[in-house]
């Protein structure tokens, strides 16, 4: 099945609240706009995530190796694209940047899972522009 909302098609495999062709320049979109678009990105790379989880385990159950994955954008938090990711949940990296930790909510404890999911969402920011990197580390 698939539905049309304006000029975002969506099929029930795939629900993206946006598509990448409908990205425009954030410095010439007004801040409320600016924050909804933000937040519909964050909700497209979540659902993103939760997918490649979801498929990820689907296909090779759940590895035992533990660990931790998250989404680094390198950028500062004062800018006006790194406030409005702050408003999503990303946070100050050590590293410089922001981050934001397990990007599809999972409750597992396997790193191949998390990293599936962090990936995915890393991917659906850089379709809309925004750079961005998966990381994670063993635990």
């Amino acid at each position: 099945m698939t539905t049309t909302k304006g000029n975002n098609e969506m099929t029930d495999n795939d629900s993206p609240v946006l598509n990448a062709s409908m990205m425009i320049a954030l410095d010439n979109v007004e801040p409320i706009f600016r924050m909804k678009l933000i937040q519909n990105i964050h909700n497209t790379a979540t659902s993103a995530a939760q997918r490649a989880e979801a498929d990820f385990r689907a296909q090779h159950g759940e590895p035992g190796y533990c660990g931790f994955a998250w989404v680094t954008v390198p950028e500062k938090a004062s800018t006006k694209l790194g406030r409005a990711l702050k408003n999503v949940g990303f946070r100050k990296a050590y590293g410089g940047g922001l981050q934001l930790w397990n990007p599809g909510g999972s409750f597992t404890q396997s790193m191949d899972i998390k990293e599936a999911g962090a990936e995915a969402y890393a991917q659906t920011l850089r379709k809309f522009g925004i750079q961005a990197y998966m990381s994670s580390r063993a635990d």
